[in-house]
C-alpha cells in the first residue's frame, strides 16, 4: 500500500521537477534553444545534410527500399532539423509586426505555387513527382518550410556581405534577388535530377530558363516583405552576434552541392561552392564544425 502511495506521489513530483527545469519566460526559452543548437552544430549542419544527400540519391537510384525511399515524413523531419539554426537565430527578432508580414509571405508562397502548378506562370510548367508530405491542390502543405528559409538565408547572407551598403534599399534588393536566383540554380537542377519535380525538360539541367525569371518575381516579393517584417536593427544585431544563424545555408551547400556533384551538374556545384566562399567571407562557415571532437 505504501509502495503504491509512493509511486503515486513520485509521478506528480517527477512532473513538477521537469516543469521546474523548463524555462517559464520567452527569454529563457530562447536561451535554451540557443544552447541546444550551439551544442549540436555538427549534427545539424554537417551530419544531417550528408546523410540526407546519401538517402535522397539512394532513393532516386533505387538503393533504398520502400517505404523508406523518399519517405515524406523523413524528408520533412530532416528539413526541419536543418532549418532549426535559422529559426532559433531569428526568433529573438520576431515580434507581432514580423509575424504579420511573415504570414503575408506564407500566403504568397501558397498562392504563387498554386498558380504555377495550374498555369505554368511564373516558373514554367511543372509538377511534383514525389510526395513531400500532405498535398493540397498539387502543392505540398509544408511548402513554406522549403521556400521561406531559402529566401531568408539569401537575405541574411547579403546583409552580412554588403555591410554598410545593405542600408541602401536598391542595393539590398538587387543583391538578394541575385542570391535567391543563384540558390535556385543549385536547388532546381538537383531536385529535378532526384525526381522531386519535373518541368518536362529545360535548357539548364532539365530546368527552363523561364523558371529563373519567376524566381526574380518571388525574390522581389520576399525582400520587400522581409524588409517590412524586420524594419528595425534587432535582426541585424542578432545576425552579428549569433554565430550559427546561417548554419542552414551550410547544410544547403553540403546537401545540394553533393547531390549536383553526383549527377554531374557541375555549374550548379560551382555556384554551391561560391556560396561556401561567401559563408567563409562572412565568417559563418566555421571549420570547427568538421572537427567536433577536436
Amino acid at each position: 500500500m505504501s509502495d503504491e502511495g509512493g509511486a503515486a506521489e513520485s509521478g506528480p513530483a517527477g512532473t513538477s521537477a521537469l516543469r521546474a527545469r523548463l524555462p517559464d519566460t520567452r527569454r529563457g526559452a530562447e536561451a535554451l534553444l540557443d544552447r541546444t543548437v550551439r551544442e549540436n552544430r555538427f549534427t545539424i549542419a554537417v551530419l544531417f545534410p550528408l546523410v540526407g544527400a546519401v538517402a535522397l540519391v539512394g532513393s532516386a537510384e533505387g538503393w533504398v527500399p520502400e517505404p523508406l525511399a523518399f519517405n515524406p515524413w523523413f524528408v520533412l523531419f530532416g528539413v526541419l532539423v536543418m532549418r532549426s539554426p535559422l529559426v532559433v537565430g531569428v526568433l529573438p527578432a520576431v515580434d507581432r509586426r514580423a509575424l504579420g508580414w511573415v504570414g503575408v509571405l506564407i500566403a504568397y508562397t501558397y498562392a504563387i505555387e498554386l498558380v504555377g502548378v495550374a498555369t505554368g506562370w511564373p516558373y514554367g510548367s511543372f509538377e511534383y513527382t514525389v510526395s513531400l508530405g500532405p498535398m493540397v491542390g498539387g502543392v505540398p502543405l509544408a511548402l513554406p518550410v522549403f521556400f521561406i528559409p531559402l529566401v531568408a538565408n539569401a537575405y541574411l547572407l547579403c546583409l552580412l556581405l554588403l555591410g554598410p551598403r545593405a542600408s541602401n534599399g536598391w542595393v539590398r534588393l538587387l543583391a538578394v534577388i541575385a542570391a535567391v536566383v543563384a540558390m535556385d540554380v543549385v536547388l532546381d537542377p538537383g531536385a529535378v535530377a532526384l525526381g522531386f519535380w519535373s518541368f518536362g525538360g529545360g535548357a539548364f539541367y532539365g530546368v527552363p530558363l523561364s523558371n529563373y525569371a519567376g524566381w526574380v518575381v518571388s525574390a522581389t516579393v520576399a525582400v520587400v516583405t522581409l524588409d517590412r517584417a524586420f524594419a528595425g536593427t534587432t535582426l541585424r544585431d542578432r545576425l552579428r552576434d549569433c554565430e550559427f544563424m546561417l548554419d542552414d545555408m551550410v547544410s544547403f551547400v553540403i546537401l545540394w552541392g553533393g547531390i549536383n556533384l553526383w549527377y554531374g551538374n557541375l555549374l550548379s556545384v560551382a555556384v554551391a561552392a561560391a556560396f561556401g566562399v561567401g559563408l567563409l567571407r562572412a565568417d559563418r562557415f566555421d571549420a570547427r564544425l568538421f572537427a567536433p571532437w577536436g
